[in-house]
């Protein structure tokens, strides 16, 4: 028997049957961003204007989407929900601790592509890489 999905409104049963026929009638004017939901291209839009309605009440963060803004909110509590099993750190993004465990493995995995040169975060890899450019990217204007 198939699995049949029901819905409490006509509207979110039409949102439902767009994820069988992959129609995404929102569609972005400014980009070719396109969804099946319209909350999502209403969400897409903010990356556009550079409108942060969320704002953080403990400092000055905002930003446009509700998921960002509470995975931010941990920063300013005790909870650390990724903690290494290696030994007591503790973080609140997932990325963090990824580059926390690079300490104990001695792992490398961002290397220049010019010289031997290896290390542990696309930033570092970026500012190393100026060296081989010749570029300076900061100018005093002074």
């Amino acid at each position: 028997m198939p699995n049949i999905n029901k819905s409490d409104t006509s509207a979110a049963f039409k949102t439902h049957m767009l994820t069988h026929t992959g129609e995404k009638p929102y569609k972005c004017s400014q980009c070719t961003y396109a969804s099946s939901i319209s909350g999502n291209l209403k969400k897409h839009l903010l990356t556009h204007s550079n409108e942060k309605p969320l704002k953080c009440s403990q400092c000055t963060y905002a930003c446009a989407d509700s998921a960002y803004l509470k995975k931010h909110l941990l920063i300013h509590s005790s909870e650390t929900p990724y903690r290494c099993s290696l030994c007591n750190y503790g973080c609140t993004r997932s990325g963090d601790l990824k580059r926390h465990i690079l300490t104990h493995t001695g792992e490398k995995p961002f290397k220049c592509s010019v010289c031997n040169y290896a290390c542990t975060t696309s930033g570092d890899l970026k500012k190393h890489v100026l060296i081989h450019t010749g570029q300076k990217p900061y100018k005093c204007s002074l």
